[in-house]
């Protein structure tokens, strides 16, 4: 008899085709996650079991894994007796319980069927365990056993995994990363959904400073604690910005400020082999986030945007981001450069003319070379490199 975390697979179970490929990606980050621990799998097509000697460590790690519904810390035995299993069955259960008992037999081999096992545990516990009651609708406890040709797992509740797929399920996209509150929301949210991110940073030193850069890197190593692997891409965006600040409309900055921002993003996207660009705009929070401002963003670029949080209340916001553990950074008071030369009174619902007009007086040139000039961030060393591929 020993201990064993029982995984049960989140949206992945409504795979058919391609089942296979989430459940074995979701192996992958679970040793990735587990690194150290030496743990050992065995999986099928609804359950995954881990043998690790550290038990708390290794379900504190996992709860962070995307894919997994629920995490079970149960009891494995090769005695499948019934004795056995009543003997197990009674220390998950205290006195004075609610309870009731549900067997899931997939070793079909074995003699006794899952009501008739159920009946005879639940009937052991009600006379060996003070104070019990039967209550098959809204249980206090519910005694889980589960019947297998390895053996039998037994356990009474777990804790709730992160839901959702597999990181690297379902592609890589390109998180344009501010630094602020809702940006890395928008990027846990969309990770979420199985997406392996790359982060982008725009900084404009020394309008920015390198405080506001180390802000950045420690939200891209909270993201890359949920199993992102990817990489910090730093822009430097001020010759960019004071061109914009110089030469075009005071109450068109923003706009156009976010137009060069995206032109970056599409083709670093492209080098980066990313099929989308993630942002945290919400609908209506500020000037450049009305829906007439993000069709003038979206007009220089052929790659999907997602806007995770289009339909969210700040308030929601920054409820995850206390969750995931981003929000007492995101709120250190460093400069990014989406505050620099803010102009008083930025144009709500821009024309797309005046934009594309305002846009004919920047040099196209600025844009490649700050893209030369990306600095690549890999936050596992630290290490500082300018080859984006």
């Amino acid at each position: 008899m020993k201990e064993v975390i029982m995984i049960k697979y989140a949206e992945l179970t409504t795979k058919k085709d391609n089942r296979n490929f989430f459940i074995n990606t979701l192996e992958k980050n679970v040793l990735s996650c587990l690194d150290g621990l030496n743990p050992t799998i065995k999986k099928d097509y609804y359950r995954m079991f881990i043998y690790v000697s550290d038990i708390e460590s290794s379900i504190s790690k996992l709860s962070k894994v995307f894919g997994i519904h629920e995490i079970v810390r149960c009891v494995f035995t090769e005695d499948a007796s019934l004795e056995n299993i009543e003997n197990i069955s009674k220390t998950l259960i205290k006195e004075g319980s609610a309870f009731k008992v549900i067997t899931n037999r997939s070793d079909k081999t074995y003699p006794i069927n899952s009501m008739e096992l159920s009946r005879m545990v639940g009937a052991y516990l009600l006379k060996n365990v003070p104070n019990l009651k039967v209550d098959v609708h809204k249980p206090s406890v519910i005694v889980n056993i589960e019947i297998r040709r390895e053996g039998v797992y037994l356990y009474s509740s777990g804790i709730p995994g992160m839901g959702g797929y597999p990181t690297g399920t379902l592609g890589k996209a390109l998180l344009m990363l501010s630094g602020g509150i809702d940006s890395v929301v928008a990027g846990f949210l969309t990770m979420k959904r199985g997406v392996k991110l790359d982060f982008l940073y725009f900084e404009s030193l020394p309008h920015t400073s390198l405080e506001a850069r180390d802000k950045v890197i420690s939200l891209a190593k909270i993201l890359k604690s949920y199993g992102n692997t990817g990489k910090l891409l730093v822009v430097p965006f001020t010759k960019i910005q004071e061109t914009i600040y110089k030469e075009m409309k005071g109450d068109y900055m923003i706009t156009m400020m976010r137009r060069q921002m995206y032109k970056i993003a599409t083709k670093v996207a492209k080098m980066r082999n990313a099929n989308a660009i993630v942002n945290g705009e919400s609908i209506g929070q500020v000037a450049s986030q009305t829906l007439t401002s993000m069709k003038a963003v979206n007009d220089v670029t052929n790659y999907p945007i997602i806007r995770p949080l289009a339909s969210f209340d700040k308030l929601e916001i920054m409820d995850i981001a206390r969750k995931i553990g981003s929000y007492d950074i995101s709120i250190l008071p460093y400069i990014d450069c989406c505050t620099v030369f803010v102009p008083p009174h930025p144009v709500i619902n821009p024309r797309l003319d005046v934009a594309r007009s305002e846009e004919e007086k920047m040099d196209e040139s600025l844009l490649d070379e700050a893209i030369k000039n990306i600095i690549k961030i890999d936050l596992n060393e630290e290490s500082l490199d300018n080859d984006l591929l």
